[in-house]
């Protein structure tokens, strides 16, 4: 199992020497991805619903919580202060940057770290967000997604690359460096409606659900092999072989204290003593996941840096032994 984490792109951490300690101490520890965040502007009214809360509320939004830097720099920041752990949009909201931007961007990016980008895709969800960067209609996110993966896959692959489609264009374009992972860096899609499966099973090198999404929560095996099925279902019905699919998983849950379930039913999956978090995560492992994403964000520094310390030293090598 490889591990990763978020790196601070808000907040009193999101500083150089913050973020540079951290992702230094990061890499010593063994973790093999720092992700990134994306949210270009936070409009100042959100009525659309956070997918991931109980509440629908946003944390951006709360007073103080609005400052977000911006993802794709700070990628490339990152890639500079380190040497060798991946780097994972966590997850680029992909309608919000021209494809041939992406495409260049993270195809610089993955050549200045040789060949450490991920890039985990998302559709979006807040609307309001949409409307003050005057993109393609909100409502539209989804095909405009798949279409620039589309597109980028494309830029990134072809000496002489041509796309054709309902919201992007071009031709006749030189658009190199490619990127140094071949053919592509890995498309890890992320979502866990049935839009964002079929469209992991079409342009997706991976799955990457977030486990704390009230609509389709995966808090248990048990719940996430249940989504995963049709995961697999819909690829072997598209002629695609669902081992060609790479699962990962977002675990927002993780603390070192038992936390209750959000069903009230007892001890929430990956909480609790090491023997009982590495006990989760055999299970997903034995489910077919091989990267997985952990919550130890803090906003100060020395307690971000032993959260990262717990799970590396008590955790890790009980699931990596």
């Amino acid at each position: 199992m490889k591990f990763g984490f978020a790196a601070p792109h808000r907040g009193p951490l999101a500083k150089p020497d913050a973020l540079r300690t951290i992702a230094e101490r990061a890499e010593q520890l063994g973790y093999e991805y720092l992700s990134v965040s994306d949210h270009i502007v936070i409009p100042r009214a959100v009525a659309a619903k956070y997918p991931y809360s109980e509440t629908g509320e946003f944390g951006h939004s709360q007073q103080g919580m609005a400052d977000t830097m911006e993802q794709f720099t700070l990628l490339a920041w990152l890639a500079a202060a380190t040497t060798k752990i991946g780097l994972l949009t966590s997850v680029v909201v992909v309608p919000h940057r021209n494809p041939l931007f992406m495409a260049k961007s993270l195809a610089t990016t993955d050549v200045l770290s040789g060949g450490r980008v991920t890039v985990g895709c998302g559709a979006g969800w807040m609307r309001e967000e949409f409307e003050a960067l005057n993109l393609p209609d909100f409502d539209a996110r989804g095909r405009v997604t798949t279409e620039y993966i589309k597109a980028m896959k494309v830029a990134w692959t072809q000496d002489n690359p041509e796309f054709a489609g309902e919201f992007v264009n071009f031709s006749n374009i030189d658009i190199r460096p490619q990127p140094t992972r071949k053919p592509h860096p890995p498309i890890w899609i992320g979502g866990e409606s049935m839009a964002a499966i079929r469209r992991a099973v079409e342009v997706g090198d991976g799955w990457y659900p977030f486990g704390s999404n009230p609509k389709f929560r995966m808090d248990t095996v048990a719940s996430y092999v249940a989504r995963r099925d049709k995961l697999f279902s819909l690829a072997e019905a598209a002629g695609r072989a669902p081992e060609s699919i790479e699962l990962s998983y977002n675990c927002a849950f993780h603390h070192h204290q038992e936390q209750p379930s959000v069903a009230g039913d007892g001890r929430q999956s990956f909480t609790g003593t090491p023997e009982q978090r590495a006990a989760d995560i055999h299970a997903f492992a034995a489910a077919g996941v091989s990267n997985m994403m952990v919550n130890v964000t803090a906003f100060e520094l020395t307690p971000m840096l032993e959260r990262m310390e717990e799970f590396a030293s008590n955790v890790m090598p009980l699931v990596n032994a």
